[in-house]
């Protein structure tokens, strides 16, 4: 009957709107049998309030002389297991989702009922209501501001006792559904970009403040389990597993970010529990073993994973508080006595005892943070008693080798902080620690005396901290082991068996950007070193001359040319550090593949390793890197070959007709088709070779028609043992064109190897049987002499200059 009656009246009328509220109030208690009609009546109260808000005024007055609010809240408190809660919040949701007037929301806010409805106890387990009760804390927190606030907190003088949308919101910050996750933290953002000091002091202090915490062990939940990916020797290197390991790391990555956006609030009380948090529980536990300043705790991941999390922690959130703790521990190692003479003791430098690096980490509160690690650490106590300055003292002065600097003839140091993992001899270690390093080098934020300390007064403007360039270079720790530091990256590069070209592609823009920085010198012993892995670069190109995928190597050349270069010339701000992960994962085993997709990665590797030698050794010799050669060279490719009688074969396709002219006649048998008479036509013609079958044509006598296409490269052909007559082809499968095709595309469990083919050819006799395989390997050779042609300027050893000539000098 009431449905009649609401036909007849205007649903958006003051008559309507009353009468929908008369209808709610009468409702007694909400059970299975009226549910319905309940959540109908919320829905046109919520479709009038809104339309009222924007079009009729005294809808909204009726809205609050009526308190409808308060009707919601006893809907609510009456409801017997009718689980109408869920759309209860849904429909309050929308409507403050879609009111605009200030007056309006203001009205929402007060009188308790919002918090009511927030601090109502929900049965939460095992149903649904969870993601409607955090988009309806949500939409309230998207509509408060300095004004509407206090209209939901609860003071006692000046210190806000009660913020139940705040707490109770927090309550879901671990839930499992991404999207509650999401709404959590956008809720708690527009809480904190109110900026209102009260509320501030609320979520800074115990236990409220617990949450940042938690999402701190959260965080290093994700990080011992991204670790665990990377370092499953066990799970082979598949599509699947890098998937994985992204996928992990952007969980890692979304939390920095919200981090960040914390931070960005600009509250300086909010800032430092955050930071500390990040330090305490994420940056120390992480960095101190390392480096070998106190005993690993319950918190263990690889080093190659510590790099990792430390330098995008850097990248993201960063921070002036954060960047200069992690370079003072870092620099602990190296805290000498010959250090600060070089930066604190000279006259000249304006420096005084009193700006050393422990008073500048005093001025920065940076100490506090230090000790308050080392005695909050699980199951530790503050060390010997003492400030974790004393104990960082201690340890420097009890490790003589710390005292001085060892000779540039020493490779690695025993002991000595991150210098030991950039010597390492583990690339991925190598180069992660490096990037650190670099990171916090170039970085902004860092400090002028720990600027100074590293060495580069090219990243800092040092002359506002009184210190001299002379005294910089002579005593920062990157300028002093410089060589060492080369010389490992070279290492890297002249490694036998080489490392993927990933790895030396990585390897090759850390040493272009530390020659970069010292001026493009290197010593004759790590010239010595480039040249030797320069030449191998070139014997290992020249050795795929005799691969099976030869006949690619020019457009590989081409392709990998500009990506080589814009590899190499990546800022570093825009590095992520996810390659270290990649690194690692890509020294593990791989997958089983056939033959020919194994061929061709590794022809494709080692293009793009000779790529890169010839780009550094352009750098060094001249300090600029090299255009595209290969345009220029297959852009003649055609016309270098000129016009020949097989033209037509050489653009032959299946089905197509073809002169049979020099074929030579054989059978073959397919599963399919049976034992059929054809002709085997091998043909190059400048870059393009091909092996046809061909059924001569059944009209046309010097014709005939192409049954099967396969490249020459790769053929291999070998005749039988036992069956003279008996011609054994291989046929590459693998299409490099779909492999790429399928990688980026979204299925990456499914293989993408295809099981190299095999061809066997009879022919009438043990003499017309070698003769075609003479045919076939005079054709390749003419196949392969072309691409060894186009090659050899490139592979000349004075092509950019004569690397031996910068010893002699």
């Amino acid at each position: 009957m009431w449905r009649s009656i609401w036909r007849s009246i205007d649903r958006f009328s003051l008559q309507h709107f009353t009468y929908v509220i008369n209808e709610l109030r009468q409702i007694k208690v909400v059970d299975k049998h009226n549910r319905e009609l309940v959540i109908d009546l919320l829905q046109s109260i919520v479709e009038i309030v809104t339309y009222g808000d924007r079009q009729n005024p005294l809808i909204f007055e009726c809205f609050m002389e009526c308190q409808v609010l308060a009707e919601f809240v006893r809907v609510l408190k009456i409801s017997r297991k009718a689980k109408i809660e869920a759309p209860l919040l849904q429909y309050l949701s929308i409507m403050i989702q879609n009111m605009e007037s200030e007056h309006a929301i203001y009205y929402c806010l007060s009188n308790d009922y919002i918090n009511s409805i927030i601090a109502h106890t929900y049965e939460f387990d095992g149903g649904d209501l969870a993601p409607y009760y955090m988009s309806f804390l949500r939409a309230v927190s998207n509509k408060i501001n300095r004004d509407t606030l206090c209209l939901l907190v609860k003071v006692n003088g000046d210190v806000v006792t009660s913020f139940p949308l705040y707490s109770e919101a927090l309550k879901f910050a671990q839930h499992g559904e991404k999207m509650i996750q999401t709404a959590v933290r956008a809720l708690t953002l527009n809480i904190y970009n109110v900026s209102d000091g009260m509320v501030f002091q609320f979520v800074t202090t115990p236990p409220i403040s617990k949450y940042f915490s938690d999402l701190v062990h959260t965080l290093r939940e994700k990080c011992v389990h991204l670790d665990g990916l990377v370092q499953d020797t066990e799970e082979p290197c598949t599509h699947q597993r890098r998937k994985e390991i992204l996928l992990e790391s952007d969980k890692i990555v979304d939390d920095l970010y919200y981090f960040k956006d914390v931070l960005s609030v600009g509250d300086s009380q909010l800032s430092k529990v955050v930071t500390q948090n990040l330090l305490n529980l994420l940056v120390f536990p992480i960095l101190f073993p390392l480096l070998q300043l106190r005993q690993s705790n319950d918190f263990h991941v690889s080093v190659v994973t510590s790099m990792y999390l430390v330098s995008h922690l850097l990248q993201v959130v960063g921070g002036k508080n954060i960047i200069n703790s992690v370079a003072a521990v870092l620099l602990f190692p190296y805290k000498t006595s010959n250090l600060r003479d070089s930066i604190e003791g000279k006259a000249t430098s304006g420096i005084s005892h009193e700006h050393s690096l422990f008073n500048l980490l005093n001025d920065m509160e940076i100490m506090e943070v230090l000790e308050n690690s080392a005695s909050e650490t699980a199951g530790e106590v503050n060390i010997n008693g003492n400030h974790i300055s004393g104990h960082l003292a201690e340890f420097t002065s009890s490790n003589s080798h710390f005292n001085s600097f060892p000779g540039d003839n020493d490779v690695c140091i025993e002991r000595s902080g991150i210098l030991a993992y950039i010597c390492s001899d583990n690339p991925s270690v190598v180069l992660a620690s490096l990037f650190l390093l670099l990171f916090l080098v170039e970085s902004k934020d860092l400090e002028c005396l720990l600027a100074s300390m590293f060495g580069f007064s090219e990243m800092q403007d040092m002359t506002t901290c009184g210190i001299s360039a002379s005294s910089i270079v002579d005593g920062g720790i990157l300028v002093r082991h410089m060589p060492q530091i080369l010389n490992a990256l070279l290492k890297v590069l002249a490694s036998q068996p080489p490392c993927c070209a990933l790895i030396e592609w990585h390897t090759g823009w850390f040493l272009r950007k530390l020659l970069i920085l010292q001026g493009r010198e290197l010593s004759d012993h790590n010239l010595h070193l480039f040249n030797n892995s320069y030449q191998k670069s070139c014997e290992r190109l020249q050795k795929e001359l005799e691969g099976c995928w030869f006949d690619h190597i020019l457009d590989t050349l081409r392709d990998e040319w500009a990506n080589c270069k814009t590899a190499l010339k990546e800022p570093l701000q825009s590095k992520n550090p996810l390659f270290g992960l990649e690194l690692a994962i890509s020294q593990q085993t791989t997958d089983g593949r056939s033959t020919s997709d194994i061929a061709w990665k590794t022809m494709v590797d080692v293009v793009k390793v000779f790529i890169l030698h010839l780009q550094l050794k352009a750098f060094i010799l001249k300090g600029e890197l090299l255009e595209n050669p290969m345009l220029d060279l297959m852009s003649s490719a055609a016309t270098d070959s000129g016009i020949s009688q097989l033209s037509d074969l050489s653009s032959a396709s299946f089905g197509s007709e073809v002169f049979l002219g020099s074929g030579i006649p054989c059978r073959i048998a397919f599963s399919n088709a049976g034992v059929r008479d054809i002709y085997l036509i091998p043909a190059a013609r400048g870059l393009s070779g091909k092996l046809i079958l061909a059924e001569k044509h059944p009209f046309r006598s010097q014709r005939g028609v192409v049954i099967a296409i396969a490249p020459l490269a790769g053929l291999s052909p070998k005749i039988d043992k036992e069956h003279q007559t008996w011609l054994h082809l291989w046929i590459r499968e693998f299409d490099p064109i779909s492999s790429v095709s399928k990688t980026r595309g979204h299925n990456p469990k499914k293989s993408n190897s295809a099981v190299d083919g095999r061809w066997t050819l009879g022919f009438p006799s043990a003499k017309a049987c070698e003769a075609a395989r003479l045919l076939i390997h005079e054709e390749t050779c003419k196949q392969r002499s072309f691409v060894e042609s186009k090659l050899a300027p490139l592979l000349q050893n004075n092509y950019t200059g004569d690397i031996s000539a910068c010893q002699d000098q």
